[in-house]
């Protein structure tokens, strides 16, 4: 038997734990605020998600030509924006993680620094330092490369605010592993690079994806610095967050908020799965154990 603040036995559930609502007034204050918090977050976007399927807008937006093809261009930018990240983040992560330098700390600042721009100023300095007039405009255009309002603006936009939160995870992720363990496997004559792979990052393995996780969940949902820096073109430069812009000013009301909820179900498909891929490995470590 239990006994909380007001002195009145209370039977305890079978997995040892009092009911929340038989506990202390600071308990179900507690719970009271957390259900409030989550509902504030949850319930926008169970609305919007439940009018696009409720007046049919959802199955007619994915039957439209605009829709389909923003969606497979965000699809297809994404991908290659997370490769982008990954070849380059993974690699910055681990020095930021490992090596100590004279300006260790402003690098990382710098890293840092997308994650606290307003996206439509993150558009105007990718513009500024490759646009046409730009810092590497002209050297660029020399030699017949134009970006700006390009497909492969999209990506460099995606890129530039999205990268930010994989370096982070990864850095932390990479900086928790024991590096005793690093050590006992060079002293066993594995390479670096075998080290890395076999070692460092199974270890950092769960930092890793949630990082790519949210990398690819901001990339998707970017905006600003896309149409700053990539325009609204259709089939060219239109993402899907920008046909939900687009269809709403257009006074489009359903059809903005069909694209809204094809990318909601999106982000939350792909957070489910982490979920679940997450819950998975625990479950076989466990079961090691």
């Amino acid at each position: 038997m239990d006994r909380p603040s007001g002195g009145v036995p209370v039977r305890a559930s079978p997995a040892g734990r009092v009911p929340w609502f038989r506990r202390g007034w600071g308990s179900r204050s507690l719970a009271v605020f957390a259900g409030l918090a989550a509902l504030f977050l949850g319930l926008p976007v169970a609305v919007l998600v439940g009018r696009a399927f409720l007046d049919g807008s959802l199955a007619r937006a994915l039957t439209t030509q605009v829709v389909v093809e923003a969606l497979a261009l965000s699809l297809t930018t994404t991908a290659v924006s997370l490769v982008i990240t990954v070849a380059f983040g993974l690699p910055l992560a681990y020095v930021l993680a490992r090596r100590r330098f004279r300006l260790s700390g402003l690098v990382e600042a710098i890293v840092d620094l997308p994650l606290v721009l307003p996206p439509s100023v993150a558009g105007l300095a990718l513009l500024l330092a490759l646009g046409r007039r730009g810092f590497l405009g002209g050297p660029l255009e020399a030699v017949g490369i134009e970006i700006p309002f390009t497909t492969f603006a999209v990506i460099l936009a995606q890129t530039f605010v999205s990268a930010p939160f994989f370096v982070r995870s990864a850095r932390a992720g990479i900086a928790s592993v024991e590096r005793d363990l690093e050590d006992a496997a060079r002293v066993d004559g594995a390479s670096e690079m075998t080290v890395f792979r076999h070692i460092t990052v199974p270890l950092a393995g769960s930092a890793l994806a949630a990082g790519l996780v949210m990398s690819w969940a901001r990339s998707l949902g970017e905006f600003g610095a896309t149409i700053m820096f990539a325009g609204n073109l259709e089939g060219r430069t239109q993402t899907l967050p920008l046909v939900v812009y687009g269809e709403f000013e257009g006074g489009d009301l359903d059809g903005s908020i069909a694209a809204a909820a094809i990318l909601v179900l999106a982000a939350f498909g792909v957070l489910v799965a982490v979920r679940l891929l997450h819950w998975g490995r625990a479950l076989d470590i466990r079961s090691l154990g």
